[in-house]
């Protein structure tokens, strides 16, 4: 990309001040007039794409992603819609944090988009006296980020590393450690902070507002099959976009099927949706040339230790998009860790079927041994044709060798952690909060966010982590 100009970067820069600034300096010119200065922002770079570099490739690959995003986002967003969870009895700490952890789980099963859509109604609803900031940010942070990390489900980055070869559990047995002391961590703030706010609440206000009356009550479970729909069709990649046309007929049919009633129950309406949908066309079509700048000099990364991959993919996954910028850090890693000659060797080894393998020589060659005892563990029929991707060799060599792990742990684990530091960092951040905000609850603002949320809480836990898992 010769023509790659830092300049680029400049409509994606803007873009974030603006999110971060205008709801406290201007609050009303941006609610009226933010739709045509991301559409103004979005075009000025999708035009140098286009007439500068002559790329229209790259924008019909960004515009395919969005399309994908917001059909995932989207279609959660109505069959979630669907469902009426009621609550019963008083929010306790402790049933909060019950609920925390079960939304953690959740996450892993039915992903961080649609544990969030799921249960940020009810969460909401059985704190309604007393209600705050910190419910939603602990919300985003547990169920909407570090709670996805155990499987290609609970998180895109994940996702595409299933789509590299990584095995579906393999992120399981290797990340749970560092999400355990994740999430124990972000429960144990929350308790604290919230054992604070339910002794100020007045107990005249919690026994009317609570316990009257009250049960656990489903209704709408009708969405569970559109829901199942939605999640199946994350696996189905042929043919193009049957994916999301899949998505998008489930959405519709929850949408005229479901009651009258669970919507009003719900409060639902199409409005945040549409905020999150104009916002994020913004936001793909701005940091187009991060990611192709990230891209570039992602061949240079040449940290010696998974600290670094660690806290690069995280920090940059605070506010690009966390699947590409996964991406790029798992090709450096491959880069920084597997030697020239190896992945030669490994294909040839793969054409014949492992003949050689025993008599192999070289400074590598436990290593290439290794590599392809993992493809014979984890991609026995890719291995039995004798026809391997280089993407699945380069992942066969980091799965094989124990010295690569801490790295793919490292940027996994960063990639998704990090996405809870700022609104923008994962799909569902924005949309949690446009629900709370439609539901009258007080959602702190974009600096408010990263200032007095993200800072005090989730960088001690990252910096936890790293202590724990990635100081080498």
């Amino acid at each position: 990309m010769n023509n790659f100009s830092a300049l680029l970067l400049l409509p994606f820069v803007v873009l974030l001040a603006l999110l971060a600034l205008a709801p406290l300096f201007f609050p009303d010119w941006w609610g009226r007039f933010y739709p045509r200065v991301v559409a103004g922002l979005a075009l000025i770079v999708a035009a140098w794409y286009w007439l500068v570099l002559q790329n229209p490739g790259a924008l019909l690959h960004t515009a395919g992603e969005y399309f994908s995003f917001i059909a995932l986002i989207g279609s959660l967003y109505v069959v979630s819609g669907g469902i009426h969870i009621n609550v019963k009895g008083e929010a306790t700490p402790l049933a909060n944090v019950a609920f925390l952890l079960v939304g953690a789980i959740i996450a892993n099963l039915l992903g961080t988009t649609g544990a969030s859509m799921l249960l940020i109604r009810p969460w909401l609803r059985m704190n309604k006296y007393r209600v705050t900031g910190y419910h939603v940010t602990f919300f985003i942070f547990i169920v909407s980020n570090v709670g996805g990390c155990l499987t290609p489900v609970g998180d895109p980055p994940l996702f595409l590393g299933y789509l590299m070869g990584i095995p579906f559990w393999w992120v399981a047995v290797h990340c749970l450690p560092v999400w355990a002391v994740g999430v124990s961590a972000l429960i144990g703030m929350f308790f604290v902070v919230d054992y604070r706010n339910h002794r100020r609440a007045s107990a005249r206000v919690r026994e009317r507002l609570t316990g009257h009356g009250e049960v656990w009550r489903f209704t709408g479970l009708g969405n569970l099959v559109f829901l199942a729909v939605i999640l199946g069709s994350v696996f189905v990649n042929r043919p193009r976009f049957l994916r999301e046309f899949l998505m998008i007929a489930a959405a519709l049919g929850s949408y005229y099927t479901t009651k009258k009633e669970v919507h009003a129950a719900n409060h639902f309406s199409l409005h945040p949706i549409k905020e999150v949908a104009i916002l994020f066309i913004g936001i793909f079509a701005t940091m187009m040339p991060a990611l192709d700048w990230l891209e570039i000099h992602a061949g240079r990364l040449s940290a010696t230790g998974p600290g670094f991959f660690y806290f690069g993919s995280g920090v940059l996954s605070s506010v690009l998009d966390n699947a590409p910028t996964y991406l790029c850090f798992l090709k450096a890693a491959a880069g920084r860790l597997i030697p020239p000659e190896a992945l030669p060797q490994l294909a040839n080894l793969v054409h014949t079927h492992g003949a050689g393998l025993a008599t192999l020589t070289g400074p590598h060659a436990n290593q290439i041994r290794e590599a392809f005892t993992a493809l014979q563990q984890f991609h026995p029929a890719e291995l039995a044709r004798g026809v391997v991707s280089d993407d699945l060799l380069q992942t066969a060599y980091l799965l094989g060798n124990i010295e690569c792990h801490a790295f793919l742990v490292a940027i996994s684990v960063g990639a998704v952690f990090f996405g809870a530091n700022t609104y923008i960092g994962n799909g569902p951040n924005f949309m949690v909060k446009a629900i709370a905000d439609q539901q009258k609850v007080h959602t702190p603002t974009f600096l408010t966010y990263v200032w007095k949320h993200t800072l005090p809480v989730m960088v001690p836990m990252l910096l936890l982590v790293w202590l724990l898992f990635f100081r080498k």
